[in-house]
């Protein structure tokens, strides 16, 4: 018979893979730049950062469009981000309607314009309501992000970029996506109050 768990099966295990998870993931800074100046980009140009994702992922939609909406750190007017995964009626619906592989893509096609920016969000990468949407932002002329983990699965070849955690493991996958959400928040929250009050921006 199995003794309980310990702490040092599970509380160890979790931090010493945890950061292992993100001590692999300082390699992509510069993608991670470049994700971040392609919100910028959007933002500067009046358009909007949507996201999506299913369960946990879906948390994380939410959370990081609210930072953008609300704020970070640092006081500054809202900036337009939507998670397309918070609306019961319009996810009801659509999936009663059309299924619920159509539920964020059918948001894409209502909201989305070309220039806005989409960060699909599953670990696996294979999600067939956030490859959906992708599709249709891709269709759209609007720049994707996908957040993976590792491999990218089918959204690997789909999105503009590619942030793929290098695990297999979805609690430290979701853990390295809300690390990097943050800074992509952050980047674009000082971004923006560095170009109201004229100061120059360095680099992530």
């Amino acid at each position: 018979m199995q003794g309980h768990p310990n702490a040092q099966t599970v509380f160890f295990k979790a931090i010493t893979d945890h950061l292992d998870v993100i001590k692999a993931i300082t390699v992509q800074q510069e993608l991670v730049e470049k994700i971040a100046l392609a919100m910028v980009d959007a933002l500067a140009a009046g358009k909007k950062i949507l996201w999506c994702g299913n369960g946990g992922s879906a948390a994380d939609a939410q959370h990081m469009a609210a930072e953008i909406v609300g704020r970070f750190r640092r006081e500054r007017r809202g900036l337009p981000s939507i998670a397309l995964t918070t609306d019961t009626s319009i996810l009801t619906a659509v999936a009663n309607d059309y299924g619920y592989e159509a539920v964020f893509s059918r948001q894409v096609e209502a909201l989305g314009n070309a220039g806005d920016l989409l960060i699909g969000i599953s670990t696996s990468g294979n999600s067939p309501n956030v490859v959906k949407a992708v599709e249709v932002a891709k269709e759209l002329g609007m720049v994707t992000v996908a957040f993976t983990g590792i491999g990218g699965g089918k959204l690997a070849t789909m999105a503009d970029f590619l942030f793929a955690v290098p695990s297999k493991d979805t609690a430290r996958v979701q853990e390295a996506h809300s690390l990097v959400a943050h800074m992509l928040c952050d980047w674009v929250e000082l971004d923006w109050v560095q170009t109201q009050t004229g100061v120059q921006g360095g680099a992530l």
